[in-house]
């Protein structure tokens, strides 16, 4: 029988390091070569997600920057997308100014390449971000940022410390409602800070997985979704099937139908082989 599984990645279907292990790898290419329709949803680029699971053929359009766009990793081309208006954009810019931070500006050029915009790095968090990005052409730095002829914005980040990033998000709460979605969570990668995340009141999971099921051909009841963190609970409210690994967030944990292994175990993998083939190993 045919299934459609749609697996977060950090903290979800990747170990603790950000790798992929060898079992995980080898089940997902094992499943697609059977013909499962199986791939992920990130709040990763495009370029970020394929550094660390690229040994894997995906096949069907992957779920990116917390379902702001879909892409088909076959024919390297934007298949969908939520986008941030302009106006908005530079109207959260002018507001973070005001709470003294300025954000990564995530977006597509006019020929739909993967840009990160950015003012000059001075902050702890930036500048640990960038460098686990060395040589990364998507960044350009602005005196001031500005939005280039043509281009889409996907989404707007403000890495710092909690007390840092809180007010701007009331502020941003205040100001915007529900005219504009919001994410923050603790960052797993860089000690003691936090994600604050804007993007088009559409750009989340929930949104991205009924989008991804379209276009594969499924109702959203039909899809298997793994996660772990609260950016998550969209792939969870959408899917007909909810799958948390056991280090998700509490919240995840009581939403689930079930609970896998932890990412360290092969969670995803583990619990993919028992429901695709019945307890039998790679081997058979």
């Amino acid at each position: 029988m045919l299934t459609y599984v749609l697996t977060d990645l950090d903290g979800t279907l990747l170990r603790s390091d950000a790798t992929l292990s060898d079992f995980s790898r080898s089940l997902l290419t094992r499943a697609l070569e059977d013909g499962h329709v199986i791939s992920y949803a990130t709040a990763r680029s495009y370029t970020s997600s394929m550094n660390v699971v690229s040994s894997v053929p995906w096949r069907y359009p992957v779920v990116l920057y917390n379902g702001a766009l879909l892409y088909d990793p076959v024919n390297r081309s934007v298949v969908d997308g939520h986008f941030l208006s302009e106006s908005a954009a530079l109207e959260i810019i002018e507001l973070g100014r005001a709470h003294g931070v300025a954000p990564l500006w995530f977006a597509l050029d006019a020929e739909d390449r993967e840009i990160v915009l950015h003012e000059s790095m001075t902050r702890t968090g930036d500048r640990q971000f960038l460098a686990s990005r060395p040589g990364d052409p998507r960044f350009r730095e602005q005196p001031s940022l500005t939005p280039l002829p043509g281009m889409r914005t996907l989404m707007l980040t403000y890495i710092g410390y909690e007390r840092e990033l809180e007010p701007l998000r009331r502020a941003a709460a205040e100001k915007f409602g529900t005219h504009v979605h919001m994410n923050m969570m603790p960052d797993r990668y860089i000690q003691d800070h936090y994600f604050l995340e804007f993007s088009d009141a559409q750009a989340n999971k929930r949104e991205g997985l009924k989008l991804w099921a379209r276009l594969v051909g499924a109702c959203p009841e039909q899809v298997v979704v793994y996660g772990d963190n609260l950016n998550d609970t969209g792939l969870f409210e959408a899917a007909g099937r909810k799958v948390a690994v056991a280090n998700a967030h509490p919240v995840l944990l009581g939403q689930a139908d079930r609970v896998a292994a932890s990412n360290d175990e092969d969670g995803v993998a583990c619990d993919l082989e028992r429901e695709l083939f019945r307890g039998r190993s790679l081997s058979e």
